[in-house]
């Protein structure tokens, strides 16, 4: 993963409980949106398989990492199958460590201030504030106020309507997931209204960087 690619845009699709077969028009959906960086999520059926497919399909036009990475073995076959980011919905101590030293992005999730500090001093490239919505943009200005140098991912209710919200209350990168991957839209192949859909979540980040210098 290329920090600085992903930080001129600093948004992760994630793709959870999709099959096969949905791959390769998902991958062309979400590319010709403009999406940059995609996770798949490990706990979804043959996760390794779906990670290795979406990067023979996207070749050097996507960033593909790992999502909900619980354990060492899922790290190690995410990564035998192309992964080039971990995220995680909590702090593992054995993964971030791993990922430390084998200069591999990482984010470990977190909800607490202690959580979040801890998370952060362990080495993460960005604390997952997880799951975001039941707290809110608020909650990311207060967090930010003693701890201003920590970098945070907003997920879980993040939406193209409140996406600035989150970025001027200090998240530093923002996800979003089954609210534009729907099950309806997944199980009816519609990949057009979900290539319009990251469109317009994507829209919403252009909007805020044009009125605010400092993206």
């Amino acid at each position: 993963m290329n920090l600085e690619n992903f930080r001129s845009m600093p948004i992760i699709g994630i793709l959870r409980g999709i099959d096969a077969e949905m791959i390769e028009p998902l991958v062309d959906a979400v590319i010709s949106a403009g999406l940059k960086t995609l996770e798949i999520t490990m706990n979804t059926k043959g996760a390794s398989a779906l990670i290795r497919k979406a990067k023979d399909v996207s070749g050097s036009r996507l960033t593909l990492g790992a999502g909900t990475v619980l354990t060492m073995q899922d790290l190690e076959n995410a990564l035998e199958n192309g992964a080039s980011f971990i995220v995680m919905p909590v702090l593992i101590e054995d993964i971030v460590k791993y990922c430390l030293k084998n200069k591999i992005p990482v984010f470990p999730g977190a909800l607490t201030p202690r959580e979040i500090y801890h998370a952060w001093d362990m080495g993460a490239t960005m604390v997952k504030v997880f799951p975001a919505k039941f707290f809110g943009p608020e909650y990311f200005r207060q967090i930010k106020g003693p701890f201003n140098k920590i970098k945070l991912l907003a997920c879980g209710g993040v939406t193209s309507e409140n996406l600035k919200d989150y970025f001027l209350n200090g998240a530093d990168a923002v996800t979003f997931g089954a609210s534009i991957f729907r099950n309806d839209w997944l199980l009816n192949r519609d990949f057009k209204t979900i290539c319009s859909a990251v469109k317009d979540f994507i829209g919403s980040w252009e909007s805020f960087c044009s009125l605010n210098k400092s993206c």
